[in-house]
């Protein structure tokens, strides 16, 4: 009888493979190779994190370890119920990393449909779930640091790929939207870009709240639902590492904002009834994490909002961003 998956490693399982097909998924956008891969009939995925290919790797100085170091020190596996990676092994060469999933895409959210709200809140309460799950977590692993989660749309990071000649698309669309902010939110700017240049500021007052385990892109082509119930959470490869839990929920309402069945508004008391039926307590970091992580969030996207144009979207993010600025020392 074979051993379950937990039990074999990648290269075993890969020997086994009775197919394997080079695959671009519709919506990478990181550079990221990948495969379709059968074994025993069953159909997985494999991904390579290589940074000679994926711009996000090499925006964030991870080498191809990070997805890897998550299976190898067991933080997948103590991922709440409610919470499937859909990870079944992974290994790290010493140059590349590669990652093998089960193959979900059926049960993934459809691209630009919006999101119910029993799937809505559904989302958030498992959020809450993995967040209360690894509540006061250090990081002992070398995940993503606080000051690159924050800098890894900037436009350095913008101008390095130019350099590089990568050709890689999002890159050369952040560097038009930091170019257009000032014209469309001059105050939005005004918060937003002396950050980019020196964030120690926003890192140091970040460093002073509660932390836990983040995925770190909680977008809507990450996720799904099992027929249980249960959340599929795909690709935490991005920026996992140690920080506010309000670092995936700006995450969140920031990618998916077109797509929620309630205001960002509702959706933040949403997720903190969820976090507290979770057993943590939120009245003494609340106000200050939500303030700090919003501004935290325009530092990341300012240019995604900025080629938004003006309207009530980017309204909201300037007035949020400002009542941040206003808690940094």
């Amino acid at each position: 009888m074979p051993k379950p998956d937990s039990l074999r490693s990648l290269q075993d399982l890969l020997a086994e493979a009775s197919s394997r097909t080079p695959w671009v998924p519709d919506d990478t956008k990181s550079g990221a190779r990948f495969e379709r891969v059968v074994i025993d009939d069953d159909r997985y995925v494999l991904k390579y994190q290589d940074p000679r290919d994926d711009w996000l790797l090499r925006a964030t100085g991870d080498p191809g370890q990070r997805y890897v170091l998550l299976w190898e020190r067991g933080l997948l596996s103590r991922m709440p119920g409610v919470i499937d990676s859909a990870v079944v092994s992974a290994s790290f060469d010493g140059t590349v990393g590669m990652v093998l999933l089960r193959d979900v895409g059926g049960q993934l959210v459809p691209p630009g449909r919006p999101l119910s709200a029993p799937q809505h809140a559904r989302f958030l309460d498992h959020m809450a779930a993995m967040h209360a799950a690894f509540w006061s977590w250090h990081d002992d692993v070398g995940l993503t640091p606080l000051s690159t989660r924050y800098l890894m749309f900037s436009p350095a990071v913008a101008q390095a790929e130019a350099a590089r000649g990568s050709g890689a698309i999002v890159p050369a669309v952040m560097a038009e939207g930091w170019a257009q902010l000032p014209g469309v939110s001059p105050r939005l700017a005004d918060l937003v870009m002396p950050l980019l240049d020196d964030p120690t500021p926003l890192v140091a007052a970040l460093g002073r709240l509660p932390h836990t385990l983040v995925h770190g892109d909680w977008k809507a082509a990450n996720l799904g639902t099992h027929t249980d119930g249960r959340t599929i959470l795909l690709d935490f490869g991005e920026v996992p590492g140690e920080a506010s839990p309000i670092a995936d929920l700006s995450w969140y309402l920031a990618l998916n904002s077109d797509l929620l069945p309630e205001s960002k508004d509702a959706a933040l008391g949403t997720y903190r009834a969820s976090l507290e039926s979770h057993g943590i307590a939120t009245s003494d970091w609340w106000d200050a994490a939500v303030a700090l992580e919003m501004l935290g969030a325009m530092v990341q996207f300012g240019w995604e909002k900025a080629l938004g144009g003006g309207g009530p979207e980017l309204d909201w993010w300037e007035t949020r961003a400002a009542e941040g600025a206003e808690c940094l020392e």
